[in-house]
C-alpha cells in the first residue's frame, strides 16, 4: 500500500487519488488534503481545475518556481467545510524543504462550492511567531 501524501492513513488509491482524476471533494478539508498532495504529486492540472475561477492564477504559475519537497501536513482547525455547508475555513501548517532549507507555510485556507463541488478560494498566511 503507498499511503497517501495527506496523511490520512489511507492509501493514496482511495485517498486523494479519486479526486486527482476528478471526484468532486465530499469537505473542505478533503478537498484541502488532495491540494496537499496535488503539491506532492507535482500535479499542477488539479491544482488549477479545484481553484476557485474568480481567484486561480493563471496555468503558467502553477508550474513554475523551485523544487519542493514536502515534508508533512498537519490540520489545525476546521470551520464549516461540511458535507451540507457551502464554504469553509482549513487551517493548517506544511512542512516542505527547497533551496533555502526547511520550512513551513502555515495557512487559513477559504473554500466554497461553486457549482456544486468545493474550491479553494484563498488563503491568509501567518508567518512564525504569529498567533
Amino acid at each position: 500500500m503507498v499511503c497517501c501524501p495527506c496523511q490520512s492513513g489511507q492509501a493514496f488509491v482511495v485517498c486523494c487519488q479519486p479526486l486527482h482524476r476528478g471526484r468532486p471533494a465530499s469537505t473542505a478539508e478533503r478537498l484541502m488534503r488532495a491540494r496537499y498532495s496535488a503539491y506532492v504529486m507535482r500535479d499542477p492540472a488539479f491544482l488549477y481545475r479545484s481553484w476557485s475561477r474568480a481567484t486561480r492564477p493563471p496555468k503558467r504559475e502553477l508550474a513554475t518556481g523551485q523544487p519542493t519537497e514536502w515534508l508533512g501536513l498537519e490540520i489545525l482547525r476546521i470551520e464549516q467545510g461540511g458535507e451540507q455547508d457551502d464554504c469553509g475555513l482549513v487551517e493548517f501548517v506544511a512542512r516542505y524543504r527547497n533551496g533555502a532549507g526547511e520550512e513551513s507555510l502555515h495557512e487559513t485556507s477559504r473554500f466554497r462550492r461553486e457549482n456544486g463541488r468545493w474550491v479553494y478560494v484563498d488563503g491568509e498566511c501567518r508567518q512564525e511567531g504569529e498567533a
